[in-house]
């Protein structure tokens, strides 16, 4: 599997323990810069009011399958969880799309720290992604 990243995130969030625990907890903005060869890739995105922002936990330590979530008391398994230390530290944060300036995004809700590499852009689509049956 080859990941890469395709931009970079400036938050306001510079070190573990800035962020909020999810991003819809705070209306700090957030600028998402897409590199210029995967700039053409933003066409029509501010056609979208939220995106799903699939982000590296570059600086996340290791990972225990086995944790005790915020605010509980036993512990459970990893991947019934958001913890993010995880085998493959990959985050994902839906957020609002405040303005599109080129190849730079500004939004809100998003929880990474600054510096963090930008995997991927998806638009939340609420007839696929919230509809359970």
């Amino acid at each position: 599997m080859k990941l890469k990243a395709i931009g970079t995130i400036n938050s306001p969030y510079k070190v573990k323990g800035d962020s909020p625990r999810q991003g819809r907890f705070s209306e700090e903005l957030s600028k998402i810069t897409v590199f210029e060869e995967y700039a053409q890739g933003l066409q029509d995105i501010e056609k979208r009011e939220h995106l799903i922002i699939l982000y590296g936990l570059d600086r996340a330590e290791d990972y225990k399958l086995m944790v005790i979530p915020p605010g509980k008391t036993k512990e459970q398994g990893l991947f019934s969880t958001r913890a993010p230390v995880r085998p493959n530290p990959i985050a994902l944060c839906m957020v609002k799309l405040i303005k599109v300036e080129g190849n730079v995004l500004t939004v809100k809700w998003l929880d990474a720290l600054d510096g963090s590499p930008l995997l991927d852009i998806k638009p939340f689509l609420p007839e696929v992604d919230c509809t359970l049956k």
